[in-house]
């Protein structure tokens, strides 16, 4: 007599049933949820890579219509491969890192290595009137969590061409403006070099910032926490490509 006969004969209102019957059903849906994640993980990372690319066109102006789009996917690889022409890591020396993939490199993993031991990813963009920029991605801390975005420079590697600014949960109204077209175009020509080639990034002021300041921007009202932690991410992020910035104005 098999375990399954036995377990039919059981008494369906003792201990020993329930939990045997729990248990069963536990292990089904365990097996099904585990089923459907792997699965529906090839779709997820197609969906998470997408999405990190229409940041980077953001920053660049250039993911006008994606959300009308038949195609998503395609209509977003398609603006990326046309504008993106090259990507590339360099390290803290400003040297060039050869077999290593911009695109993939987990930016809260290199944040928790010693500087000297980070990658620093840089996406060259040719526009259409074959001027060239260069996108820095941004990674901080808000108030409630993380906080990230792409900075997009011209050739001088110090006037900002574009920002864009994401949140995982930053408060509606308040600290979650940072995403708003009108928080970020603030940073549009700013530059992040001082007359003397100091770096001195872009302060994010509470109150408003002098407009005639061409380091500076307008804080969010009410989110002085995330603007200041938008600031620092900022600074920080920025501040490991100085070197590479100034060997390329050489």
């Amino acid at each position: 007599m098999g375990i399954l006969d036995n377990f039919k004969k059981m008494d369906r209102n003792s201990n020993l049933y329930t939990f045997l019957y729990a248990s069963g059903m536990v292990i089904l849906v365990a097996a099904l949820l585990a089923i459907a994640a792997t699965s529906l993980k090839p779709a997820q990372q197609k969906n998470k890579e997408t999405e990190k690319k229409i940041d980077i066109l953001k920053s660049l102006g250039k993911a006008d219509g994606v959300e009308t789009a038949a195609n998503k996917h395609k209509f977003v690889e398609d603006a990326f491969n046309k504008y993106i022409a090259e990507m590339f890591v360099v390290n803290s020396k400003g040297e060039k890192v050869e077999g290593v993939d911009a695109f993939s490199i987990d930016l809260k993993a290199e944040q928790s290595k010693p500087l000297e031991q980070r990658n620093f990813p840089i996406y060259k963009a040719t526009l259409d009137d074959q001027s060239i920029k260069f996108i820095i991605p941004l990674r901080g801390r808000g108030l409630w969590g993380p906080i990230w975005g792409y900075i997009s420079l011209n050739d001088d590697y110090n006037t900002i061409y574009g920002a864009t600014f994401a949140h995982q949960g930053e408060t509606p109204g308040l600290g979650a403006e940072i995403n708003t077209p009108e928080f970020q175009k603030q940073f549009v020509g700013k530059s992040i070099f001082d007359v003397n080639n100091k770096f001195v990034s872009v302060l994010v002021v509470k109150g408003g910032a002098d407009k005639s300041d061409p380091h500076a921007v307008d804080a969010i009202s009410g989110g002085t926490i995330t603007s200041k932690g938008l600031e620092a991410m900022i600074k920080d992020c920025l501040s490991g490509y100085e070197t590479y910035f100034n060997n390329q104005k050489k």
